[in-house]
């Protein structure tokens, strides 16, 4: 295959533009953008100035970029979880190799059938599961591997949601209903499964799962609240999530730059929390300073769709009067549990428990295995990275990895382009396997997640052969 290699992309969101298509800007040797589908104008003509794609080469739907010939080598599939399936198949059919977004899709039936059309078509599919290449989870594989651990007996692993990405995401955004979406065990945690699996190396043999909603309820609003934080609502000074907290004063942002270990960092949210007048001003002067006082990125990007993209403070106020971002917590249509644990019993004998909630003081994923010889402590922040080995026979702790938080950093620690990376690399060079998060693999951990929310809602243990044969049906 001769690069750069061209690729179309199918939902200019977030991670379309931000992750692979930012990916393409800096690595134009290794790919190209040809085409872009998405039905919100202003996105489709962003990406399309971004990469110097042409005006027919712009499509309104999935449909229309796949209905005629062929155009490119690589379909990058980036639409909401309930759409991933249906242009998945068709460009797998036409003869795309396929970088999906995580979940495959949002119903077990929908997975399958995506995992049969590869095996049909023979076409790669690299799933997005980008925490396999990490740094940090690549430097805990190795330790692994090497055997510094012993045998693994057990591990605990935490999904830590942080409290305003939940609320963004899981209640006012749109992962917060099941009827629209997948639920959050798999939407969130597909992630910590595959990592999980990835890590025992087994099959899991039974699983079991407890969760529910607890917080985000009607009843649990302050007195008086309205459906929306700008229609008056009188706790508007107490409320931890009274949206123009989040959206206008950034205050999760400036927590999170509190966190880090980077003293500039630091003094920069000092500056952004208490002399913001201050830094209107001299933003007018040092257009640098305007990234920090009109904050454009996660989860204020959000709020922009079709509108001008001012980020002025009124700007936004007049955003949330109306958005969905803007609505109060407690009084949305939401129906995702905001907790959950699931225990997991692999056929290796090693045992694990995922524990994910949407309460933490900060993004990102912890963990603890204990193997014979060695225990491993493992904090995977958004705010900084870090690993210790505790030898059992020495007593002796070591550091082993450590990363403060950096411009670059990022809810997935850098992953994304060593997962485009991989995937380019395994298209070129057909004598490797599927990159790490191929199709089979990845339906395992979705499996997971479906059995654990099975667990949940029914109250039963599952087996996990049992369930697979129920699989096989599909």
């Amino acid at each position: 295959m001769n690069l750069p290699i061209k690729a179309i992309l199918i939902g200019a969101g977030r991670r379309g533009v931000q992750v692979y298509g930012r990916y393409a800007l800096k690595n134009k040797k290794k790919i190209k953008f040809i085409a872009v589908a998405d039905p919100i104008k202003t996105r489709r003509q962003k990406f399309a100035k971004l990469h110097g794609i042409a005006p027919n080469r712009c499509y309104k739907s999935w449909e229309a970029i796949l209905k005629g010939d062929k155009l490119a080598d690589i379909a990058f599939i980036c639409t909401q979880d309930q759409l991933h399936t249906e242009p998945c198949l068709l460009a797998l059919e036409k003869g795309y190799h396929v970088l999906l977004e995580k979940p495959m899709a949002h119903t077990l039936e929908d997975c399958i059938k995506i995992v049969k059309k590869v095996e049909k078509t023979g076409m790669m599919l690299g799933v997005s599961h980008v925490l396999r290449y990490t740094d940090f989870f690549s430097t805990i594989f190795r330790i692994i591997q090497k055997g510094v651990l012993g045998d693994i007996v057990n591990i605990t692993h935490r999904e830590n949601v942080m409290w305003y990405h939940y609320a963004h995401s899981y209640i006012r955004g749109p992962w917060a209903n099941l009827e629209k979406s997948s639920p959050m065990i798999l939407a969130k945690c597909c992630h910590d499964f595959d990592l999980l699996f990835y890590m025992v190396g087994s099959y899991p043999k039974k699983i079991s799962s407890f969760g529910n909603l607890l917080h985000f309820k009607p009843e649990n609003a302050p007195k008086g609240a309205p459906h929306y934080c700008l229609d008056g609502c009188l706790a508007k000074d107490n409320c931890l999530y009274y949206a123009p907290r989040i959206y206008i004063d950034i205050k999760p942002q400036i927590q999170l730059m509190e966190k880090s270990e980077n003293k500039l960092l630091k003094m920069l949210a000092k500056l952004r929390k208490n002399h913001v007048n201050f830094l209107t001003y001299i933003s007018k002067l040092i257009p640098q300073f305007k990234v920090l006082r009109y904050y454009k990125g996660f989860p204020v990007s959000y709020l922009y769709t079709d509108q001008k993209e001012d980020y002025s403070d009124g700007a936004k106020a007049k955003i949330l009067k109306t958005s969905p971002y803007g609505r109060c917590v407690y009084h949305c249509d939401n129906n995702v549990v905001d907790h959950q644990v699931v225990n997991i019993e692999f056929k290796n004998g090693v045992t694990a428990n995922l524990t994910m909630h949407g309460f933490s003081e900060r993004e990102g994923r912890t963990l603890r295995i204990d193997g014979t010889k060695a225990t491993l402590i493992g904090e995977f922040h958004i705010s900084g990275e870090k690993i210790v080995l505790y030898d059992h026979f020495s007593g002796k702790e070591k550091l082993v990895f450590k990363k403060k938080l950096t411009r670059e950093s990022g809810e997935h620690g850098v992953g994304d382009f060593e997962l485009v990376d991989a995937f380019i690399e395994s298209l070129i060079y057909k004598e490797k396997a599927q990159p790490l998060t191929n199709a089979r693999e990845t339906v395992e951990s979705h499996l997971m997640a479906f059995a654990a929310n099975e667990s949940r809602l029914k109250g039963i243990v599952i087996d996990m052969d049992e369930f697979r044969k129920r699989v096989e049906q599909f």
